[in-house]
């Protein structure tokens, strides 16, 4: 038996309720058009929330890092205009003050699970946080960084499994799907998975995306691209616009069979 799951509010929708939830959009912001075909696309086929990073941390210091804090202006116009909450990365605690009228949730990737200075001050907000799981982290480390945002004061954290490094090298991580309902039995906090972070590969994305609903999860989030071979970052891992469709309308499926709903 699973403890109730708190529902989180990020602005117009709710992660954690009946409705599944799912995030969606580009690895990394890159221009005006590529995020406005994006959200458009993944709005219209269910997604709720918009994920673009607008800072990226990046093993190869010569890769995409991120447009920055430059693009926020534009960002929020066409925010206001896709009607979408935006999920993005926060690298650096001296972001969070500039991202605050921009951002609905900030997303805690793999790297700062462990940046508990970071993960206090974003405490110190009432902003929702996707906390990811650390790419080596055991379960109990990751349900303990969320407690370093909760006993700052923000209760909006929502969890995110996006798969952990083993020996496998068939996929980029070991997508650790039993994860799921084994937080779930002792945590009352949302859990998503991102299945593009979790498999590195974008034909199996759509696969795990559905096996993620049918382990409870909460919502999904997923990278989607314009064209994902032209991607500043993680192209082979995106779906396209035609494999999100296909995806989404099998996921409506499975999410019907566990009694919840995309809507």
């Amino acid at each position: 038996m699973g403890v109730k799951t708190r529902v989180v509010q990020v602005g117009q929708h709710s992660i954690g309720s009946q409705a599944f939830t799912v995030i969606a959009g580009p690895c990394s912001v890159e221009d005006q058009n590529q995020l406005r075909l994006a959200g458009e696309f993944t709005q219209k086929n269910g997604a709720r929330l918009l994920r673009g990073g607008i800072f990226k941390m990046r093993t190869d210091p010569a890769s995409f890092q991120g447009l920055g804090l430059q693009a926020l202006e534009w960002i929020s116009s066409l925010k206001k205009e896709l009607s979408m909450p935006l999920v993005t990365e926060i690298t650096d605690a001296r972001h969070i003050e500039p991202l605050l009228p921009v951002v609905d949730m900030f997303q805690v990737g793999t790297r700062n699970m462990y940046n508990y200075a970071l993960l206090k001050e974003l405490g110190k907000t009432k902003t929702p946080v996707l906390l990811k799981r650390g790419f080596s982290a055991l379960a109990e480390e990751w349900l303990l960084a969320a407690e370093y945002v909760l006993k700052e004061g923000n209760p909006n954290v929502v969890l995110c499994e996006r798969g952990i490094r083993t020996f496998e090298k068939a996929t980029r991580n070991t997508l650790d799907l039993g994860i799921v309902p084994w937080v779930k039995a002792r945590s009352d906090l949302p859990v998503l998975v991102d299945p593009s972070h979790g498999t590195g590969v974008s034909a199996l994305v759509p696969a795990m995306c559905w096996a993620a609903a049918a382990a409870g999860a909460d919502g999904i989030m997923v990278e989607v691209h314009p064209d994902p071979a032209k991607a500043k970052s993680d192209g082979y891992q995106a779906l396209s616009f035609e494999a999100f469709g296909q995806m989404m309308a099998q996921l409506r499926q499975v999410v019907k069979a566990m009694g919840r709903s995309l809507d």
